[in-house]
């Protein structure tokens, strides 16, 4: 017989030695989010971070805001034309009336800003709650902004927002499915 050469038991590792690992492994196991809830959390971010903007915008500019809408729309349309009309006419005209209400309306801002935030957050952190709260609260709008696609002139950001919802729901669903949590 051929000489095969010997291992010394030292150097590999016993079954005793990887038990506790694999224990503590499977009492605490250290899930992630996938990189897609990771993206969702991200836009959550970023809608919260454009909410308070909106809410120093309108802290800041509160008293003079007649003017200071006029000047932008003037701005963007000189700019940019009518791109975005529809959108800036709303914009405006939700300013106007969080002008006449501004601390109610600051109120309902930091609300949306600290929902957004709360859930970046658990979904970053591969919370359960996080995915039923994003699945349930973008998927409730869904019925909503088709509605009014359907029903109002055609618009491509309403549009937009309405893909967005959709594939938001999606990539939640499909992780809470991966998860076994549906």
């Amino acid at each position: 017989m051929a000489n095969l050469p010997q291992q010394d038991d030292n150097l590999l590792p016993s079954s005793k030695d990887n038990e506790p690992t694999l224990r503590r492994q499977q009492e605490s196991p250290r899930s992630t989010s996938s990189e897609s809830i990771k993206a969702v959390a991200i836009y959550e971010v970023v809608k919260g971070v454009g909410a308070l903007l909106g809410a120093a915008a309108l802290w800041t500019w509160h008293g003079n805001l007649e003017h200071w809408l006029s000047t932008v729309t003037a701005s963007w349309q000189q700019s940019f034309g009518y791109l975005l009309a529809p959108q800036i006419d709303s914009a405006v005209r939700i300013a106007q009336q969080a002008s006449k209400n501004w601390s109610l309306f600051l109120l309902l801002i930091f609300a949306y800003a600290s929902l957004r935030f709360l859930e970046a957050y658990g979904l970053w952190q591969d919370k359960t709650w996080a995915y039923w709260f994003g699945v349930l609260g973008y998927g409730i709008f869904i019925p909503i902004e088709l509605y009014y696609l359907l029903v109002s002139p055609f618009d491509w950001f309403k549009l937009g927002i309405l893909v967005s919802n959709i594939l938001i729901v999606i990539v939640v669903y499909r992780n809470m499915k991966r998860k076994g949590l549906i």
